[in-house]
């Protein structure tokens, strides 16, 4: 893809939000981050996201003006004909027409829009540890978990256009509402959760020490944390962690038995903080779980774009359109 003018990238979390302006060149020239707070409402965060951009055209010395387009990649299901957020639970939103809103806020007629996840395995296929695979799917670890599919080189949207909501799959059919889905049980948000109800019924860990005072709660608890203890070997931990990645395991083993996957790329703030520590612990249940044994030649890998892939798959998106 050649650009001709510097094309914003957002990656619109359910946590954080990183905007980038990328250059023609394939580099970040000016960013900007900050914190979602979608309990705040759909017009605030878009308020502030357009804030964000003008911030980081500010740093880049590029005029908003002048952008040649702004590529937004949104959690949950999106119609990319119009940029509407159809549904996106992590952001609490319902048909929220992010394009034309954010369109409206900076001048920029150019807005695209789609999956954040999709997003990831485009940045991640074209400049990162998906580069040269064929058929890759992108899991993406955070405040939920996003999958992304890229089949024969393209990405894949299916006929609905809501491929890769592989958070969604139902894992444990049996189990209580709120506890069945892999997002229920292996996301960041669900390891921390499960951490502080078992250090609430007085199991022992580390983790309140490392806090220095602050409540333990979702947002005091936050991926770097959970990875030192895991290396500092705190038993609850490793004992929450390890049963996680073990399904997330399974998850990505039945995906490849269906799909016949050369490579997957482990995203997000948790691959992120966690590392090859994690791509351990889910290739091994991976191993274990595929059929038939030839897919186990799949690699598992990590992301090498980390917070940037979403950035630059937004930014590639919108300036193929």
């Amino acid at each position: 893809m050649a650009m001709r003018k510097p094309i914003v990238g957002i990656d619109l979390g359910g946590t954080n939000m990183q905007i980038g302006v990328v250059s023609p060149q394939m580099k970040i020239i000016g960013r900007e981050k900050s914190k979602t707070r979608p309990k705040q409402g759909a017009r605030a965060v878009i308020d502030r996201l357009a804030e964000d951009v003008r911030s980081a055209c500010a740093q880049a010395k590029i005029p908003v003006d002048k952008l040649g387009a702004i590529g937004i990649g949104a959690p949950g299901a999106i119609d990319p004909l119009t940029g509407t957020v159809l549904q996106a639970p992590n952001l609490r939103w319902s048909k929220v027409p992010l394009a034309k809103m954010l369109s409206q806020r900076l001048g920029v007629k150019k807005v695209v829009v789609t999956n954040d996840v999709r997003a990831a395995a485009i940045g991640e296929h074209a400049l990162g540890a998906g580069k040269g695979a064929s058929d890759l799917l992108c899991v993406w670890i955070g405040t939920g978990i996003g999958g992304g599919l890229i089949m024969n080189n393209q990405i894949y949207a299916g006929h609905f256009n809501a491929a890769g909501e592989i958070g969604h799959m139902t894992l444990l059919p049996g189990s209580p509402p709120g506890s069945r889905t892999l997002e229920h049980n292996c996301s960041r948000t669900a390891i921390v959760d499960r951490l502080i109800r078992l250090v609430r019924a007085h199991h022992p860990s580390m983790i309140p020490d490392m806090l220095d005072g602050e409540a333990m709660d979702i947002d005091s608890v936050k991926a770097k944390i959970v990875s030192t203890a895991y290396a500092k070997g705190d038993e609850l931990t490793r004992q929450v962690v390890d049963d996680a990645a073990r399904f997330l395991g399974i998850a990505i083993a039945n995906l490849s038995s269906a799909l016949s996957l050369q490579r997957v790329v482990l995203g997000g703030g948790l691959s992120e903080a966690m590392g090859d520590t994690l791509v351990r612990l889910v290739r091994a249940s991976f191993i274990e779980h595929v059929y038939p044994h030839v897919n186990r030649k799949c690699e598992i890998v990590k992301t090498k774009l980390e917070a940037d892939a979403g950035v630059f798959g937004a930014a590639i998106l919108a300036g193929s359109r």
